[in-house]
């Protein structure tokens, strides 16, 4: 069967949407049609990709106006009796057609207090842990950096950068380090004044966007939201922090 493409196409100066048709069969996803079109009607259309499975987080677009991984989304679970729309991502700056410049993600990440692990435990240089505590922060190692929940945060759509906000990704980047039973670093100033979380409102379209599934907003947002006022604005526990800080 046929189906119907509108697919944005320009540059950072500006375009516009232009429509395509092309055969579709049993099984195919949104990034098998684009390239479809690729080769047959529009050989300059470019298109970020890699690993086809849903891993590298290249094929991030916007699909009939919500964030995905092209590579992921079926075209059996559109309404192809409608055109699919396909468009670059919202929030960060237009390259060409389906590409962005998602590199201002990593100069934020270059911001984020590194890992700063405590003294080994034992004599041979090493460490004891608690499965548990282990545990709690292998569900952020998940994340492939597709930037779906970037695109999706309304508070990086409002206000563009340069912004005291680092955003959902870099927020569970954060809890991964803050809740490692190993890490003795102090982010929580930082977390406040220069990386902004207070500015989310727990919304959570980062976690329903997130195609990994991590639960961003109860597991690592909240979280870090309750560890900022506990260290930043609890009066007893900022004079214990001042006497007995981190070692």
């Amino acid at each position: 069967m046929k189906a119907s493409f509108r697919i944005w196409r320009g540059d950072s100066q500006g375009g516009d949407f232009r429509d395509y048709a092309t055969e579709v069969s049993e099984g195919m996803v949104v990034l098998d049609a684009v390239h479809r079109i690729q080769a047959d009607q529009a050989n300059d259309l470019a298109v970020r990709w890699n690993c086809k499975a849903g891993k590298c987080g290249s094929c991030s677009a916007e699909v009939n106006g919500l964030p995905r991984l092209m590579c992921m989304t079926r075209l059996s679970d559109l309404p192809l009796e409608q055109p699919v729309v396909i468009e670059p991502m919202k929030s960060f700056p237009k390259i060409r057609d389906l590409v962005t410049d998602v590199s201002w993600n990593f100069e934020v990440k270059k911001k984020i207090k590194k890992f700063r692990p405590r003294a080994p435990d034992a004599p041979d240089g090493t460490w004891r842990m608690a499965q548990q505590d282990i545990e709690r922060v292998q569900e952020f190692r998940k994340c492939i950096e597709c930037f779906l929940c970037q695109d999706v945060c309304h508070v990086i759509r409002e206000h563009k950068p340069p912004r005291p906000f680092i955003g959902p990704r870099f927020f569970a980047h954060a809890a991964a380090l803050e809740m490692h039973p190993l890490d003795v670093e102090d982010r929580a100033g930082q977390l406040n004044e220069l990386h902004g979380i207070g500015y989310c409102n727990i919304t959570k379209c980062c976690t329903r966007v997130c195609p990994e599934e991590i639960n961003i907003t109860d597991n690592a947002i909240i979280p870090l939201k309750e560890r900022v006022v506990d260290e930043m604005y609890d009066p007893f526990r900022k004079l214990f922090r001042i006497l007995n800080p981190r070692t």
